[in-house]
């Protein structure tokens, strides 16, 4: 079923797709074999003999390269997959977009896809057996391919060890997250509200997680159509089929005409699980989920526990010290056009100290962090939040 998409979702899918990365590698080397050997077909370069054995011995190397170079892809990817196994199964099935997004293991399988499609195109474009020319610099270019591809392999297995490791999945999740706080959560912004009467509450046209909100085009129907415009769900909320999505608002004055269900599908995006472009809690609910599964009688990995709640401590004293995040977008005049809210951090509290306190209980580390945790907090946060912090405090 399509769910509805922004434009920019779109984008950011394409771009952080898997497949993208391998693809561009591929097309450059299928482009450059085709220009390479044209070049040498007109231009006969005079370029030494690189293989005395002439075109014999130019299909055994190219097949050779071929040959080894599907085996090298078949076993990388055959490792990524056991370390996407083994990540979903031991920490979260949240963390699997980490190791998909990974630039390290997409690259390495681009090189061997690279290498493998110009030894293709080279060996197609070979000229008889009897022939005295070699397409020589076609040829250099296949064994640099296969240099690169050894070096891509070596420093392949080195990273994915390292990023195998529970400390690095942790700080790649508070590093991502720290941006999103960056992007998304203002140190400074006014608490506002859209007070005109509802007018016209359109639906969700499918079921699922809200992933992204686009506030410009939101903000431009809602100028084209004289009204205001709140999003009822938070990204990460999930919605369901005919739920209310979007709230239209009589501004002072104006008779709002009504917003078009077409066009304002594209301005929500709506899918199968959440994405940290917007969505804070998202960091904070992947650690929660790592340090839960280590609490689990199976694992009982109390020093993961820890570490993940200490990443997740940083995450929420940066929270406590801005008001909770709100999307504006206003007029030149100051009137408010689009207002999309996050969830609060009472809700970011929830997920770390009440959730984590359930499942820990009679574990005495986690016990003593977590009290230290929202002591410190309590002592730098904003007023607006000390409620809900204080609510966590040990009793004394």
């Amino acid at each position: 079923m399509s769910r509805p998409r922004t434009g920019a979702a779109r984008l950011a899918e394409i771009r952080q797709s898997f497949w993208l990365i391998p693809a561009l590698f591929a097309a450059s080397a299928v482009v450059l074999a085709i220009g390479l050997s044209v070049l040498e077909l007109r231009l006969r370069l005079p370029v030494e003999s690189i293989l005395p054995s002439g075109p014999p011995g130019a299909r055994s190397l190219l097949s050779s390269i071929i040959t080894a170079m599907i085996s090298f892809t078949a076993l990388v990817f055959s490792i990524t997959v056991v370390a996407l196994q083994l990540a979903s199964s031991q920490y979260s099935p949240r963390v699997l977009r980490t190791f998909l997004q990974d630039r390290v293991i997409q690259s390495t399988l681009g090189t061997f896809v690279a290498t493998f499609l110009f030894a293709m195109v080279v060996l197609a474009a070979l000229p008889a057996r009897d022939s005295d020319r070699l397409p020589e610099l076609s040829l250099a270019v296949s064994m640099s391919l296969v240099l690169a591809s050894t070096g891509m392999f070596i420093y392949y297995l080195h990273h994915i060890t390292t990023v195998m490791r529970v400390s690095h999945i942790i700080v790649a999740i508070g590093a991502q997250t720290r941006r999103t706080i960056d992007r998304h959560v203002p140190e400074h912004e006014e608490p506002v509200e859209v007070v005109g009467e509802v007018v016209q509450v359109l639906p969700a046209a499918a079921p699922g997680l809200v992933t992204s909100v686009d506030l410009a085009l939101l903000a431009r129907l809602a100028r084209e159509h004289d009204c205001a415009i709140t999003v009822v769900p938070a990204p990460g909320d999930f919605v369901v089929a005919g739920a209310p999505l979007l709230h239209c608002h009589r501004l002072p004055g104006v008779e709002p005409r009504p917003l078009p269900d077409e066009r304002v599908a594209h301005s929500v995006t709506i899918d199968v699980e959440r994405t940290p472009g917007q969505d804070v809690g998202f960091g904070l609910r992947q650690l929660g989920d790592i340090a839960a599964r280590a609490l689990s009688p199976a694992s009982n990995d109390v020093t993961t526990a820890v570490r993940a709640v200490q990443e997740a401590h940083d995450l929420l004293r940066r929270l406590a010290t801005r008001p909770d995040p709100v999307g504006i977008v206003r007029d030149d005049d100051g009137t408010v056009r689009v207002l999309a809210n996050q969830p609060t951090y009472d809700t970011y509290l929830a997920m770390i100290v009440d959730e984590l306190r359930n499942t820990a209980d009679g574990e005495p580390r986690i016990s003593r962090l977590l009290d230290a945790v929202v002591a410190d907090l309590d002592s730098v946060a904003l007023p607006v939040h000390r409620p809900a912090i204080r609510r966590r405090l040990p009793a004394s």
